[in-house]
């Protein structure tokens, strides 16, 4: 996991020195919004199969990955 998040962090810093202002102003669509709550409330229940919980997973390491650029970003932007 170590070397997944480092790898994530190196992502998320090269995003947020490229597009700050994009990074910061990024959101899920609705739409996309609504699947993770759905997936969310399937686990919380405990009626998430496999397919759903990868995919579950797969949201929550984007929402991490855009968090740790939205901080760089704005981080980037105050030394600017």
């Amino acid at each position: 996991m170590t070397a997944s998040l480092s790898a994530q962090d190196q992502i998320a810093a090269f995003l947020a020195d490229a597009i700050p202002e994009k990074i910061l102003a990024f959101k899920f669509s609705t739409a996309i919004q609504r699947r993770i709550e759905v997936l969310a409330d399937k686990k919380k229940e405990g009626q998430i199969n496999r397919e759903e919980q990868e995919e579950l997973d797969r949201y929550l390491a984007y929402d991490l990955l855009i968090g740790l650029a939205k901080a760089k970003a704005n981080r980037h932007l105050q030394r600017t």
